[in-house]
C-alpha cells in the first residue's frame, strides 16, 4: 500500500474559550492521554485557553525535544475540554477518508515517536512542529479496514481496562479484610469459640466476627488499646529478616523481574531469591511496599525479606503498606530507610491460627490478581503487535 501525506488529511483548529462555557482544564501526559491539570489557575483568564472538541486532537510540540516523543491526545472523553494556549489543536478534515481513532493508533506507535525525535534533531526550524507533522507519511486503507483495525485494538484495550478494574477490586477487598481482621478484630470464629483452622480455612462456614461475638479482649499498655486475648506485641524482626538487595549491573537480560523502589525496572537472567517476599524500598519511593510470589532480583536500594514464621508475609505486607514511610526523616535530602528502624518497629502479632487463615484468604486474592496481571501483560504485547502491523497494511 502506498503511503499518504498526513497534511492532506488534517487541519489546525483555533477555538478560544471566549464565552467561558468550558471549564474542564486538561493537561497532556507522556502516555498520550488527558490528565487533570494541576496548574494553579486562580486569577487565570481561561477565555484565552483553547477548546478541544470531541474527536479533535491536541499536541505539545515543545516537549518533543525534551521527552523524545510527541505528547498528542485524541479527545474521546465525551465532552469538550480546554487546554493551554501553548498547545496546538487539530482535526481530521474528512472522517470518511481517515478515522481519528485510526490516526491515534499511528501516533501511539513507538516508531512514530522515534521519527518525531529524529525530525526534531534534524529540523532546521529547531524542533518538531506543525510543518513536520504534516510531512508524516502513513498508510490510509479503506475506511472499512480502518474501522476493523480500530475495533480490534479497542477490544484489547477494553479488556485491559476491565482487568485493571478487577485488580482494583481485589486490592480493595484485601484492604477491607485486613481492617476487619486486625483493626476491628472481627476475624471469623465459630460462635464464641477460638478460631479453628484446618488447611488454612475456618472450620465453619457460618463463622461470625470475634469481637462482636464476645471474644475475649485484654488491654495492652504498649498499644494503649484492647487486643484479642492470646495476641502479643513484638518487633518486626520477630517475624521477618530484612536483607539488602544487590547490584545488578553484571547481569544479562532475561525473564526474571528486577525490582527497584519504583517497581519492576527490567528483566534479568539470575535469581536473588526464589520464594515469596515483601520488598521494602531503602531509598526513593519509601511507600512502595511490594509483595512478590515469583523468583526475583532486587537492587541495592530495595530490601527483600525472609519470613521467620510461616504464614506471616502477607500480614507483614499489609501492616507496612498502611504506614507512611515517606514522612519519616530517617535519611538526608533523599528519603531513605534503615534496617535498624525496620527491625525495631513495634508490631501486633496475632495467634498463628489467625495468621494462617488470613494468609490463605489473601493469597487466593493475590493469585487471582497475578493471573489477571499476567493476562494484561500479554494483552499489552498484543497491542504493540497490532500497532506495529499498521506499517504493513493492505487493502
Amino acid at each position: 500500500m502506498s503511503y499518504k501525506i498526513l497534511g492532506d488529511y488534517i487541519r489546525k483548529v483555533d477555538n478560544k474559550n471566549r464565552d467561558m462555557k468550558v471549564l474542564n482544564l486538561q493537561g497532556l501526559s507522556m502516555t498520550k492521554e488527558f490528565r487533570k491539570s494541576t496548574s494553579n489557575i486562580v486569577g487565570t483568564d481561561l477565555s484565552k485557553y483553547k477548546i478541544v472538541k470531541q474527536g479533535q486532537f491536541c499536541c505539545d510540540f515543545m516537549s518533543v525535544i525534551r521527552v523524545h516523543k510527541l505528547p498528542v491526545v485524541l479527545n474521546n472523553l465525551g465532552e469538550d475540554v480546554i487546554i493551554s494556549p501553548a498547545y496546538v489543536v487539530f482535526e481530521v478534515i474528512d472522517e470518511n477518508l481517515l478515522l481519528p481513532e485510526y490516526l491515534m493508533l499511528w501516533f501511539r506507535r513507538t516508531e512514530f515517536d522515534r521519527y518525531a525525535d529524529f525530525r526534531c534533531d534534524s529540523s532546521i526550524r529547531g524542533g518538531f512542529q506543525w510543518e513536520e507533522l504534516c510531512e508524516v507519511e502513513l498508510p490510509v486503507p479503506s475506511i472499512e479496514k480502518q474501522r476493523e483495525i480500530v475495533a480490534q485494538y479497542q477490544a484489547v484495550e477494553n479488556k485491559i481496562k476491565v482487568n485493571e478494574q478487577i485488580c482494583e477490586q481485589l486490592e480493595a477487598t484485601a484492604q477491607t479484610l485486613y481492617k476487619q481482621w486486625f483493626v476491628d478484630f472481627e476475624f471469623p470464629v465459630t460462635d464464641t469459640e477460638a478460631l479453628e483452622v484446618s488447611d488454612g480455612v475456618a472450620s465453619s462456614a457460618s463463622a461470625t466476627g470475634y469481637k462482636s461475638s464476645g471474644g475475649a479482649m485484654v488491654y495492652n499498655q504498649e498499644l494503649e488499646k484492647e487486643i484479642p486475648e492470646g495476641w502479643e506485641v513484638g518487633l518486626l524482626s520477630d517475624l521477618i529478616t530484612v536483607k539488602y538487595g544487590k547490584d545488578y549491573k553484571h547481569l544479562s537480560k532475561g525473564d526474571i523481574p528486577l525490582y527497584g523502589s519504583g517497581g519492576i525496572m527490567s528483566y534479568v537472567n539470575e535469581v536473588l531469591y526464589n520464594k515469596p517476599s515483601v520488598l521494602i524500598p531503602r531509598k526513593g519511593s519509601l511507600n512502595n511496599i511490594l509483595y512478590v510470589k515469583t523468583p526475583f532480583w532486587s537492587v541495592d536500594t530495595m530490601f527483600y525479606t525472609i519470613p521467620k514464621i510461616d504464614n506471616t508475609l502477607i500480614y507483614v505486607f499489609n501492616v507496612l503498606s498502611k504506614m507512611d514511610f515517606n514522612s519519616l526523616n530517617v535519611g538526608s535530602a533523599v528519603p531513605s530507610m534503615t534496617t535498624e528502624y525496620l527491625n525495631s518497629m513495634q508490631i501486633l502479632i496475632p495467634e498463628n491460627n489467625v495468621l494462617k487463615a488470613f494468609d490463605f484468604e489473601l493469597n487466593q486474592l493475590e493469585d487471582y490478581k497475578i493471573s489477571v496481571n499476567t493476562q494484561n501483560q500479554k494483552l499489552t504485547r498484543l497491542q504493540s503487535l497490532l500497532l506495529s502491523r499498521l506499517a504493513r497494511l493492505e487493502g
